[in-house]
């Protein structure tokens, strides 16, 4: 008789609309302030991240054990900064593809190929994202971001 284990190691994507300053700065000083906070929780619970930021829009994967995960978000879903947040996918997986425990991406115009490819914001307008386009992009941001510091590939 076969039995099948349960992963315990999840990843969820969500999206939200961001409640941040419209001056660039300001929201510079916000998200900079968030990733703070972020990382320290995120390391204490061991869930690695990519928050992507773009057109008013919070972007998010979230990887670790399903409690840490779930504590997580809702901490997320409670937060002012976050409006109509919803939930995109929520799957068990068999290892993390991530790297950091919280790593973000704001719309630059050096990356700003790799999110026209993806074309998410008529899908995040409708509120129909998939959650493969929003991997797909997070995978090649986190590629983008690693290439630049110098790593060409990562042992997860």
């Amino acid at each position: 008789m076969r039995t099948s284990k349960r992963s315990s190691l999840i990843h969820l994507i969500y999206f939200s609309r961001a409640q941040l300053s419209a001056e660039p700065r300001e929201r510079a000083r916000q998200v900079a302030d968030i990733a703070r906070h972020a990382q320290k929780k995120n390391e204490f619970s061991v869930i690695t991240s990519l928050l992507i930021v773009d057109q008013g829009y919070f972007i998010q994967i979230l990887e670790g054990e399903r409690m840490s995960v779930q504590e997580t978000f809702q901490r997320i879903s409670g937060d002012i900064r976050h409006r109509d947040v919803h939930i995109v996918e929520w799957r068990e997986i068999a290892k993390r593809e991530f790297v950091t425990s919280f790593a973000y991406v704001l719309r630059t115009p050096a990356n700003d190929a790799l999110f026209q490819k993806a074309n998410l914001a008529p899908m995040l307008q409708r509120g129909t994202p998939k959650a493969s386009t929003i991997h797909a992009l997070a995978q090649a941001l986190q590629a983008d971001t690693m290439a630049k510091q110098g790593i060409d590939h990562l042992f997860v």
